[in-house]
This record gives structure tokens, C-alpha cells and sequence, in this order.
């Protein structure tokens, strides 16, 4: 079960890196891809910048977590996804949805069970054990 578990977290942190390498690359495609249109300059620099940060961060935090057998570290991108979930949750409810709505949640909520899952049973190391 931990094999395949921390094969699915770095099959998804691929994922995750080349969404994010392509926001940096080509963030106005990108974009598109996520109903995201910049206004200007600015906002190209958002979707390079932010988007950018968010999926890479996810990506190398579920590498390194999967890499390391190290369920701490897989907080971290739970913790993006997550609030990205409750985000678009909170949209539905109080905005409406869309008809492609569920796509997105579904992607963040998947993120989000298997790396709950992926902590609880890989091995945990304290910031000591880590440093030493």
C-alpha cells in the first residue's frame, strides 16, 4: 500500500510540476486552460508568479515527501489543495456553479484524500531526527 501510494503522489506531483512549468512558460495558455485571463502585463505576472509558485511548491513538497517516506511533508501540499477546495466550495455555494465545476474539486479533493492517506502511513520524523 505504500508503494503504490507514494507512486501516486509523485505521478500527481508531476502532474503538478508541469501544470506549474507551464503557467511559467506560457501562462497566458495556461491560463485559458483554467478560465484565467490576464488584464495587461500585471496580469500575465500573476498567473507566472502565483500559479507558478502554487503547483511547483505542491509538486516539490509531494516529491520530496513520497521521495523521503516522509508524511510530514506531505502536509504542506494538502494544505494548498485544501484551502483551494474550500475556496471553490465557498464559490458554489455562495456564487453558483458552473458547468465544469466539479473537474477542479475533484483534482483537489483526490490531492488532498491521497496525501491525508499517504501521511498516516508513511514513516513521520521529528525536525530532529531530520537535522541529524
Amino acid at each position: 500500500m505504500r508503494l503504490v501510494l507514494t507512486a501516486l503522489i509523485v505521478i500527481a506531483g508531476l502532474f503538478d510540476l508541469f501544470l506549474g512549468i507551464g503557467f511559467f512558460l506560457q501562462p497566458v495558455s495556461s491560463g485559458a486552460n483554467f478560465f484565467l485571463r490576464p488584464d495587461g502585463v500585471a496580469g500575465i505576472a500573476v498567473l507566472r508568479a502565483d500559479m507558478t509558485a502554487f503547483f511547483v511548491v505542491a509538486a516539490v513538497w509531494m516529491i520530496w515527501g513520497a521521495w523521503k517516506r516522509n508524511g510530514d511533508l506531505l502536509l504542506v501540499p494538502a494544505a494548498l489543495f485544501g484551502i483551494a477546495f474550500v475556496g471553490r466550495a465557498v464559490t458554489a455555494a455562495v456564487d453558483g456553479i458552473y458547468p465544469e465545476f466539479w473537474l477542479p474539486m475533484s483534482v483537489e479533493a483526490f490531492h488532498v484524500v491521497l496525501l491525508l492517506a499517504a501521511r498516516q502511513l508513511l514513516p513521520h520524523h521529528t525536525i530532529e531526527q531530520m537535522s541529524g
